[in-house]
């Protein structure tokens, strides 16, 4: 298996990226995790089917209404959505997944990895890889 640290960086070194789960409020991890991005000057979409924009930018229904496909994808939504989410990503040859902790599941996790998907599922936070600050 692959270390962490090179999943990470597999992860990384690549863009665009995708939120799902990206969030209008300020104290919730969904928005925190598109903030880094942005703070870090990456390009990055939000996906949140019900709101209209997140931190300025504007919001898809899922990825399968992304303007592109992203390198990789952070998820912030609950372990049952994670793991349509990973079909989705599948289904569009989505190579890198970042499941933030709380919304990994173990189906989600062995579906990614059976695809052969680089996976990073719950032990590591973008927030603190990134360096986010308020």
């Amino acid at each position: 298996m692959t270390s962490l640290q090179d999943r990470i960086d597999g992860f990384l070194n690549g863009k665009p990226h995708a939120v799902v789960g990206a969030s209008t409020d300020r104290s919730k991890y969904g928005n925190k995790v598109l903030r880094v991005y942005q703070q870090n000057g990456r390009p990055v979409y939000a996906v949140n089917p019900k709101a209209d924009t997140v931190e300025g930018l504007p919001t898809y229904a899922d990825l399968t209404t992304l303007p592109v496909t992203p390198h990789g994808v952070s998820i912030v939504t609950p372990p049952k959505i994670t793991e349509r989410i990973v079909q989705q990503a599948i289904e569009l040859g989505i190579r890198h997944l970042w499941m933030q902790p709380g919304a990994e599941s173990p189906t989600a996790v062995a579906a990614a990895e059976e695809a052969g998907i680089n996976v990073i599922g719950g032990d590591a936070c973008l927030l603190v890889v990134l360096g986010y600050h308020e």
